[in-house]
C-alpha cells in the first residue's frame, strides 16, 4: 500500500462511503429479496459485505478512523449475535493489524528521528511490521546490546489524519448508526478527540510507560516492558512475547480465559492505585498473555506440552499512549457509592451521586429508582466471583437503550461529570472485553485489595471491614453516570 493517505478530500471521501455504501447494500439486498432469496440470507450477506468494507477502509485510513474501530471492537459482545457476528472478525482484526507501510516511509522516519545512522543502534531490524495500529505501528529489532526490541514507528502525518478523521466522523456519526447498530458513536469520538495530543507524543507515553514498568518490575502477575529509546515518532521497548488477547477470546480454554479476565481486571484497579495512571486504551491488541517466568517454570515443574500451571501466567500489558493521571488513585467516591449500593442505601447513593454531578442541581430524582437502575450493572461485585458473558452485557445494554424502559428514562436524566469521562469509557471497555473472554472473576477481591472506599472503616479502630450483601450488585456506581443526557451504551 502506498503512504498513509493525508489528503482531507481523499480521507472524507474514503469516510463519507461507510454509510452510503450501506444504503447501497440495502437496495442491493431488497433486489435480491424480490428475486427469491430469503430475508435471513440476503441480511446475512449485507452485513459480512459492510464488516468486509468497515475493516479496509478502516484499516487503510488509520489515524481517528482505525481508532473509532478499535474502541467499537470491544463492544461488540453488547450487540445482539446476528448483529454481531458478521462484524466481530472484521472489527477484531482492527485490535491487532491494519495494511502497514512500505519499509521506505519507515527507514525515512527512524533517520529522520533517530539519525541517518539508526541501523548502527540495532543488530537486526525487521522491515516487515510486526504489529500496524491507528497511528503507528510496531517493527521487531535486536536493539545493539543484544536485547529484542519493540520499534515503534508514527505514521508520517498522523495528528494531521487523526484530527481530520475524528471531525469528518463527528459530523456524520448519526449515518454510521447501521454499521454497528445499538451504538451512539457520536460522545465516542468526542472523548477520541481529547486525547489526540497526548497519544502523539511519545515523550509522554514514554514516561508513563516507564512508571509503570518500575511499579510493576516484580510483579508475579503483570509484566511492562521497560523503555529503551525514546524520540519524537519513535518509541522503542523491550519486546514481550506471549498469546495475544484477541487469540485467548478466540480459542483459549475456559482456565487461559479465566486466567486473563482476573489479571485484567487486577490491573484496571491496581494500575491507578499503584501508578497514579490508569491505562485507557484497554481493547485486546493490547494485552499479552505470558507463560510463567523461567525460574518460576522450573520450581512449578512446568513441561513444554502443559504450558506451565495456568494460575502462574502473567499478563502483558502494551501501548501506554493513552492515560489517565488520577495522582490519589481512582476516585473515592467511585467505592464509597459502590459500597452504599450493595448496603442498599438508596439516600446515601443519591447523595454521592448528585454531589459528584452526575445527577445535576436542576433534576431531582428518586434514589429508590436510581438505586434500582445501578443494582443490575453492579451484579458482578455482589458474589465472590462472577461469570461475565456476551449476554449478560447485550441484556444489561437492552433494559439501558430501550426507550420504553424506566431504566431509559431514568438514564437520560443523569449527567456524566468530564473528570470521569476517561474511567467511565476504560471501565466499560474493560467489562466489554471480560464478556468477550466469558471469564469467571473474582471482582470483589481486586475492588477490597484497590479501591478506595469499598470497604467500609471501623470508626472506632480505622480498621475496613468487608461488606455485608444481602441484595443485587454490581460495577461501579459510577460506571452508570452518562454523557451528557445520553443512555449508555455499552
Amino acid at each position: 500500500m502506498s503512504d498513509l493517505p493525508r489528503k482531507a478530500v481523499t480521507r472524507t471521501a474514503k469516510l463519507a462511503a461507510l454509510p452510503l455504501g450501506f444504503a447501497g447494500r440495502a437496495t442491493w439486498g431488497l433486489g435480491k429479496r424480490i428475486g427469491g432469496k430469503s430475508a435471513e440470507l440476503v441480511a446475512r450477506e449485507v452485513q459480512q459485505r459492510t464488516a468486509d468494507q468497515l475493516f479496509k477502509t478502516l484499516g487503510e485510513l488509520k489515524g481517528g478512523a482505525m481508532k473509532l474501530g478499535q474502541a467499537l471492537s470491544v463492544f461488540e459482545s453488547a450487540l445482539p449475535e446476528e448483529i454481531a457476528g458478521p462484524y466481530r472478525a472484521a472489527l477484531t482484526k482492527l485490535q491487532e493489524a491494519a495494511p502497514p507501510l512500505p519499509a521506505r516511509t519507515v527507514h525515512g522516519v527512524l533517520a529522520e528521528r533517530i539519525g541517518e545512522d539508526w541501523r548502527e543502534y540495532f543488530l537486526e531490524f525487521e522491515d516487515t511490521p510486526a504489529a500496524a495500529a491507528s497511528i503507528g505501528q510496531v517493527h521487531r529489532a535486536v536493539w545493539h546490546d543484544g536485547r529484542e526490541v519493540a520499534v515503534k514507528v508514527q505514521y508520517p502525518g498522523a495528528g494531521e489524519a487523526l484530527l481530520s478523521d475524528l471531525a469528518q466522523l463527528s459530523r456524520f456519526a448519526r449515518l454510521l448508526g447501521p454499521l454497528v447498530p445499538g451504538m451512539d458513536i457520536k460522545p465516542l469520538i468526542k472523548e477520541l478527540r481529547d486525547r489526540v495530543s497526548e497519544e502523539l507524543d511519545y515523550e509522554l507515553e514514554a514516561q508513563a510507560q516507564q512508571e509503570h514498568a518500575a511499579e510493576f518490575e516484580d510483579d508475579p502477575d503483570v509484566v511492562i516492558p521497560q523503555v529503551v529509546h525514546q524520540s519524537d515518532q519513535v518509541l522503542v521497548t523491550e519486546w514481550i512475547d506471549g498469546i495475544p488477547l484477541s487469540e485467548v477470546i478466540a480459542e483459549g480454554t475456559a482456565e487461559l480465559r479465566d486466567r486473563a479476565g482476573q489479571l485484567l481486571a487486577r490491573f484496571l484497579f491496581s494500575g491507578p492505585a499503584r501508578t497514579g495512571l490508569l491505562h485507557a486504551d484497554p481493547h485486546p491488541g493490547n494485552f499479552r498473555l505470558l507463560p510463567p517466568a523461567a525460574a518460576e517454570e522450573e520450581e512449578a515443574g512446568q513441561t513444554e506440552e502443559d504450558g506451565g500451571p495456568v494460575g502462574s501466567w502473567r499478563l502483558g500489558v502494551l501501548d501506554f499512549g493513552t492515560v489517565d493521571r488520577l495522582p490519589g488513585g481512582l476516585p473515592r467516591n467511585i467505592g464509597d457509592s459502590l459500597r452504599l449500593a450493595l448496603e442498599g442505601d438508596a439516600a446515601g447513593v443519591y447523595g454521592l451521586l448528585r454531589e459528584e454531578g452526575f445527577v445535576k442541581e436542576s433534576i431531582d430524582l428518586d434514589p429508590d429508582a436510581v438505586l434500582d437502575y445501578l443494582l443490575p450493572i453492579i451484579e458482578p461485585t455482589q458474589v465472590e466471583e462472577f461469570t461475565f458473558s456476551r449476554g449478560w452485557i447485550r441484556e444489561q445494554a437492552a433494559r439501558i437503550a430501550d426507550p420504553r424502559s424506566p431504566a431509559h428514562q431514568l438514564g437520560r436524566q443523569l449527567n456524566l461529570p468530564p473528570s470521569y469521562v476517561l474511567i467511565h469509557r476504560v471501565t466499560l471497555s474493560t467489562i466489554g472485553v471480560l464478556c468477550q473472554l466469558g471469564a469467571t472473576v473474582r471482582l470483589r477481591d481486586e475492588l477490597e485489595a484497590w479501591l478506595p472506599g469499598f470497604l467500609a472503616e471501623d470508626p472506632e479502630t480505622g480498621d475496613m471491614e468487608t461488606v455485608d450483601v444481602e441484595a443485587e450488585g454490581t460495577e461501579y456506581a459510577e460506571e452508570e453516570g452518562e454523557p451528557e443526557g445520553e443512555p449508555v451504551q455499552a
